[in-house]
């Protein structure tokens, strides 16, 4: 097998498996914990099921992959024929995963750089598909990582919540900013700033918070060329809706990403999420 600069990532950049396989990019998966059982997400807990159990108000917490995880992803991915990996991951303000990585590659056998993207979902997704694109030109570590490191000072990413009672619940969100919005019954829209999951602005209701984040996604588009991702959890049919009419309003769209989230960012932003990301190319 040919000699090559391979990508990981983790389950949170929630790209297609098609793309992940024609990119040859690997993903670490995180970790749901429902009651008592530990669940991978991507193959042991469907997201349908996460949105049952937080209806029901079922304990839900998410955990970080252990280094040694890590470290068997990379022995397995040098002994595919990498001579360097690059390491992509959520933001480290939101998960320890990058910290598990660090230390797993220090015992790696090629050299390894882990990268805090401080992005989350395609965010992240995009910073993986980029360094991917420049290893496959034949770019080393430091160019792959460049790119990546480019995307992400690019990207933007807007989310709109029903409820912030849970990223309340897990500690993502200050319980002052979480009671002040249920106090006042707004809705609540959200964006990724610093690597930290920030109040952007408080709607009076779900239809004007969905029509504003539509126009803050527009807005931060303009006339680039970009690729734009759009995210929900148990909304399917607001996230069809609110891709159609971006395809509309973004003159300079190259590729449209819907997808479900999956269950480690369900769990902290709840049913009825509606994100949007923004990454000019």
């Amino acid at each position: 097998m040919s000699r090559h600069v391979a990508i990981v990532t983790d389950s949170t950049a929630y790209l297609p498996t098609r793309t992940m396989e024609r990119h040859g990019i690997t993903a670490v998966p995180l970790t749901v914990v429902l009651g008592d059982r530990a669940l991978e997400e991507g193959t042991e807990i469907s997201t349908r099921a996460l949105a049952q159990a937080l209806q029901k108000r079922r304990p839900v917490t998410t955990s970080r992959p252990g280094p040694a995880v890590f470290e068997e992803t990379y022995r397995k991915v040098a002994e595919s024929g990498a001579t360097g990996i690059v390491s992509l991951h959520l933001s480290a303000e939101l998960s320890g995963t990058y910290d598990a990585a660090v230390v797993a590659a220090r015992r790696a056998p090629v050299p390894v750089r882990v990268v805090d993207t401080g992005m989350i979902a395609m965010a992240l997704g995009f910073c993986a598909l980029a360094a991917a694109e420049a290893a496959e030109s034949g770019g080393t570590v430091d160019e792959a990582v460049a790119a990546a490191e480019k995307r992400a000072a690019g990207t933007s990413a807007y989310f709109y919540v029903d409820t912030l009672d849970y990223l309340r619940r897990g500690g993502r969100i200050g319980a002052a900013q979480a009671l002040l919005g249920s106090a006042l019954a707004v809705k609540p829209l959200l964006q990724l700033a610093d690597g930290r999951i920030e109040p952007l602005e408080k709607v009076r209701t779900a239809s004007k918070a969905i029509a504003r984040l539509e126009e803050i996604a527009a807005d931060r588009a303009g006339s680039a060329q970009v690729d734009v991702a759009v995210h929900h959890l148990a909304a399917p049919d607001r996230a069809s809706a609110l891709a159609d009419r971006l395809r509309t309003r973004v003159p300079g769209l190259a590729d449209l990403h819907v997808s479900e989230v999956g269950a480690v960012i369900g769990a902290h932003t709840g049913p009825g999420l509606l994100g949007v990301v923004v990454s000019p190319r």
